[in-house]
């Protein structure tokens, strides 16, 4: 499965921007999916997951409530709608794909290239 994430830029803080992430070379479907994100000098990070059908989204603590999760499997396409951004949001963001237990423990065997999001005070 190849993985493109897209959406990334330079926003104001309290801003909206939603990522997409589209997705090729294999059944999409049978994936659960996964919002990571790395900001300079710090370890990646977990943002949200949600399962194969899209029924169960996940969130750390630090997004939810500001952030959702969602995919259309009918074109191969995972979401991440952003809202209320702050600079602490600022970071690379990748979107990965594997098992549930894998995305969740950041060993998915599928990795997209990540988009910068940049968040200004």
């Amino acid at each position: 499965v190849q993985l493109q994430a897209s959406g990334g830029g330079l926003v104001q803080a309290g801003d909206s921007l939603r990522l997409s992430c589209v997705a090729s070379g294999g059944t999409f479907s049978s994936y659960a999916l996964g919002w990571f994100r790395q900001a300079q000098g710090k370890e990646r990070e977990f943002v949200a997951c949600i399962n194969e059908n899209g029924e169960f989204p996940y969130y750390s603590q630090s997004v939810k409530g500001r952030f959702t999760i969602s995919r259309d499997n009918a074109k191969n396409t995972l979401y991440l709608q952003m809202d209320s951004l702050t600079p602490l949001d600022t970071a690379v963001y990748y979107c990965a794909a594997g098992t549930w237990n894998r995305i969740i423990d950041a060993s998915a065997p599928y990795w997209g290239r990540g988009t910068q999001v940049t968040v200004s005070s």
